[in-house]
């Protein structure tokens, strides 16, 4: 996902839910174009296929994300569902897969 540019589909409601845990949009946004660890998310994948992004901010601080994605037309978007800060057992966890 480097070096491309993204499109991401923001709306009051997935804003607030995203910001709920103090990450920004920005960061947000940040993690989707550098390249994250994407993984299905299995359990909440029922009405469509969601997934989860493991990346850093800028100042290297990790992030785990959930998203999925929406079609517009020809276009692919990014439809982030949730963020958080990672903890330090998960980031742990995830640098050993």
């Amino acid at each position: 996902m480097e070096g491309s540019r993204h499109d991401f589909d923001w709306d009051s409601a997935n804003t607030k839910k995203c910001q709920k845990h103090g990450v920004s949009i920005a960061e947000i946004e940040f993690l989707f174009m550098h390249d994250p660890a994407v993984y299905p998310d299995l359990t909440h994948s029922r009405i469509e296929k969601r997934y989860l992004a493991i990346g850093q901010n800028e100042a290297g601080r990790y992030i785990f994300a959930s998203f999925t994605y929406r079609e517009w037309g020809n276009a692919r978007i990014i439809r982030p569902i949730s963020a958080r800060y990672m903890h330090r057992k998960e980031i742990e966890y995830y640098n050993s897969l």
